[in-house]
């Protein structure tokens, strides 16, 4: 593909394509046409940020985040040229308000509940605190997936005294940030509510305690602490402000002018907008997504454990098909459990088949045209899968929950030219995912019913026609004899539909399937005679 810079088509079809990444990235060119400008005159990168909270380890959610927010930024620099820079910040000073249920050790972090996440102990032995730990894993997760960005840490601003400045600038508006929060509270909560959450000198812990301003200069604060009253300077790593302060002081500070956030955040990103504002800065354009539900269409919970890890899917799928299926619809909610994995694989890989041929207007609506961009020059966008995912589970399935490579790819032989691994990565990789979702998902609860009695003298016929078919029929010419059968109003189906399924139902042991031809192609025609003699003989 050709760069925008030298494609004035290109250029024209990103400055008015309906692709959600270029409708969020529109938004920036509207802010800064040309870029962002720096102090000096020259042209300063846009800054993009997501958030991370270390309380818990890095997640899906975590990931899409940043990949769809990746997916902005490469869209801003297609209009615009301009440069960017993307930051991951990690709110690592926040206090432990909960222990995690997927971490080792659980009583030491029971032990140092309300203390900041960079002042406790890591549970797994490995950091010097927990929020270290989670740090790691977070940039060893993005690094994975090879996301461009930097890595900022919260307790790092604060005890550096980075954040002194803006710190001060919170002080000194106190009384109009009080008068943002304050109506959104309820009373109870009012009565404790504080911007500013000093961090104890006696106990450690971080204090959610009214506070009164003495000196905002020099940042010093009175609150009650442990029975007595205390006066504290809030510079240097001695507090951290309170969320919806917090992330509006990093808007303004660190000048962030594009942000994404889930639902549940609307209303913070409504109060700490008119925060950022009273702190002479401003809101930057965001994107509000939509939040992923369960197979049953109920809202994930970390704690229910009803979600889908990032580890399962690439068990059961592949890299792209997850940033596929994350691209899609952002803002509507989405079911996220295993069932859908097979789906988004087959789907980027016809998304993928498509782009070479397509006018760049189509491509710039093509998800996988955003996706080969994420990290990078776009690669291999003309690569296809010779054998669809679904395919592939229909095959181990009838294989066994034993089945190896080896045995998948002598099936593969069957169907695809230069048959061996090396030649097809990307299958091969499939192929190690179709084994483990058979194993895990299909193999415990496959079951071939026995056909009706049309059903199986349809079956008989079929096993007839193979019978006096060449082993290297193509899939069309297969497929001609399953639909010929089907449609024999000898043998009483409606439609071809109800042939359909009694074949997936009494061969494969599914109510949906590939297309038969493409199956037998694959499997040998002598062995989907086997198929069909187990299925009659009971």
């Amino acid at each position: 593909m050709t760069d925008p810079a030298t494609d004035p088509a290109l250029l024209a079809a990103a400055q008015v394509s309906r692709a959600w990444p270029f409708e969020e990235a529109r938004k920036l060119v509207k802010r800064f046409p040309q870029g962002k400008l720096a102090e000096n005159g020259q042209r300063a990168p846009v800054l993009f940020e997501t958030g991370y909270g270390p309380s818990g380890l890095p997640h899906i959610g975590t990931f899409q985040e940043v990949l769809r927010t990746t997916l902005v930024r490469r869209a801003y620099e297609v209009l615009t040229g301009a440069p960017t820079r993307l930051v991951a910040f990690s709110d690592d000073m926040d206090g432990l308000r909960k222990v995690p249920d997927n971490v080792p050790n659980p009583g030491l972090l029971t032990a140092h509940l309300n203390h900041p996440l960079s002042r406790i102990p890591d549970p797994f032995g490995k950091y010097e605190s927990f929020a270290h730990h989670n740090n790691a894993m977070l940039r060893e997760f993005l690094d994975r997936f090879g996301f461009d960005y930097e890595f900022v840490s919260a307790s790092d601003r604060y005890n550096s005294g980075a954040f002194d400045d803006a710190l001060r600038n919170v002080l000194r508006h106190y009384d109009a940030i009080m008068a943002i929060m304050l109506p959104t509270l309820r009373e109870e909560r009012r009565q404790t509510y504080s911007p500013v959450l000093p961090i104890s000198a006696k106990s450690g812990l971080v204090l959610q305690v009214p506070i009164e301003v003495v000196d905002a200069e020099a940042g010093i604060v009175r609150f009650h602490d442990m029975g007595e009253d205390v006066e504290q300077c809030i510079l240097g790593g001695h507090a951290k402000l309170q969320w919806k302060v917090d992330w509006a002081m990093r808007w303004v500070a660190l000048g962030v002018d594009y942000e994404m956030c889930g639902k549940d955040l609307t209303d913070s990103v409504t109060q700490s907008g008119k925060i950022a504002q009273v702190l002479g800065g401003r809101r930057p354009e965001g994107l509000i997504y939509e939040l992923f539900l369960d197979e049953k269409g109920e809202k994930i919970s970390k704690s229910k454990g009803n979600g889908l890890t990032i580890e399962q899917w690439l068990t059961y799928g592949s890299e792209e098909s997850l940033g596929f299926y994350l691209f899609r619809e952002p803002k509507s909610a989405k079911q996220l459990h295993v069932g859908v994995v097979p789906r988004a694989v087959d789907e980027y890989w016809q998304f993928r088949e498509k782009l070479p041929a397509q006018p760049v207007e189509q491509q710039l609506g093509n998800p996988v045209w955003h996706l080969l961009r994420t990290n990078g020059p776009a690669q291999g966008e003309g690569e296809s899968l010779p054998v669809t995912y679904g395919l592939l589970l229909n095959l181990v399935g009838v294989l066994g929950p034993n089945a190896t490579r080896e045995q998948v790819w002598s099936y593969l032989a069957n169907y695809i030219v230069n048959p061996a691994p090396s030649m097809h990565p990307a299958l091969d990789a499939l192929v190690t995912c179709a084994l483990a979702y058979n194993r895990d998902l299909i193999a415990p609860g496959l079951h071939r019913r026995a056909p009706e009695e049309n059903e199986a003298a349809a079956l008989a016929a079929l096993d007839e026609e193979l019978a006096a078919t060449d082993e290297g029929a193509t899939a069309e010419e297969l497929q001609n004899i399953v639909y010929e059968i089907g449609k024999d109003p000898h043998f009483g189906f409606e439609n071809l539909r109800d042939w359909f399924k009694a074949l997936y139902e009494t061969l494969l042991g599914s109510s949906q399937g590939p297309r038969m031809g493409s199956f037998i192609a694959l499997y040998g025609v002598g062995n989907t005679r086997k198929l069909i003699a187990e299925a009659l003989g009971g």
